[in-house]
């Protein structure tokens, strides 16, 4: 079964990650736009929950390229999630770009800036520009990397998910300069256990809050309400969720998944009925560990593999 090849590369993620990572990129070498200096917002590892980063105000771009003989020329940016607060790194980053290697995918492990007031003038984008960035650096970089850059998507598991989608309906908004013309549209989109909504009846609220504050203004709530934001210009959306998710409600995937649907563009939903909330590849056996399969299997239907 597919599941099993996905458990060991849990099981041999340190090692997976150490041999296949080609390089680090610091998103904004000479300055993240709208940066705040706070020497005292400094980068650390969570106590309660080991190997998932607090307070990062330095966004980089981990490269993970696929053997030259399994390269398909597709790439995804990653977007692991953990509230706005911390990052859950190594099962929504680090495996995952492991996972793509072996489908012949570049991965590309977005760690990036966690809304705060201290650091950034408007938090409410400081995300959503390292991943309009980071989509654009791996365009630029497409031929060093052997990316075919109508290929490129994006992956986000939880408050991972409300940037990758947010990247998805906002990739044109201007929220920095960029330095050139190179699009940071995604060609297509997997969200798994995603925060979609900033709707206080199904939003994940310490999400919300991170992000847009205790008490934001209705036009901001409809702004980052991704669902209330697809158009037909939307990339192709493939989203996962379990049905017992406590954390992030389900509903944010059916509302988003609805909205592609009357917008015509392609997406595909999967509810399990078990998994719960940040299981990442799925590993225990249960049927959401079929995600990764049937992903495999719907971006070969889309034409990326």
């Amino acid at each position: 079964m597919k599941f099993l090849s996905y458990f060991i590369f849990g099981s041999l993620l340190i090692i997976s990650v150490l041999r296949a990572q080609d390089q680090v990129l610091n998103i904004w070498p000479d300055g993240a736009p709208g940066a705040i200096e706070d020497p005292e917002y400094t980068e650390g590892l969570a106590t309660d929950k080991p190997n998932r980063i607090l307070r990062v105000s330095q966004p980089t771009l981990s490269v993970y390229l696929p053997d030259a003989e399994k390269n398909t020329g597709a790439a995804m940016l990653i977007c692991p999630g953990g509230g706005y607060r911390r990052l859950a790194i190594d099962i929504e980053g680090y495996a995952i770009a492991a996972w793509l290697n072996d489908l012949g995918i570049a991965g590309f492990v977005l760690k990036y800036r966690l809304p705060s007031d201290s650091i950034m003038v408007n938090k409410t984008v400081g995300p959503l520009q390292d991943a309009q960035e980071a989509m654009r650096i791996i365009r630029r970089n497409a031929e060093a990397w052997h990316i075919t850059p109508n290929k490129t998507g994006v992956s986000g598991f939880s408050a991972g998910g409300h940037l990758a989608s947010t990247l998805s309906t906002h990739f044109s908004d201007s929220v920095y300069i960029p330095s050139d013309q190179t699009s940071a549209r995604p060609d297509f989109v997997v969200l798994v256990y995603p925060v979609i909504s900033m709707d206080p009846a199904i939003t994940h609220t310490g999400s919300r809050d991170r992000l847009l504050g205790k008490n934001p203004s209705d036009d901001l709530v409809r702004r980052f309400s991704n669902e209330l934001q697809v158009t037909s210009s939307t990339p192709p959306s493939f989203i996962v969720h379990a049905a017992n998710d406590r954390s992030v409600s389900p509903e944010n995937s059916i509302r988003y998944f609805e909205a592609l649907t009357r917008n015509d563009v392609r997406a595909e939903l999967h509810i399990f009925k078990s998994g719960g909330h940040g299981f990442g590849l799925a590993s225990s056996g249960g049927t959401e560990s079929q995600w990764p399969e049937i992903c495999r299997m719907w971006l070969k239907s889309i034409g990326i593999l």
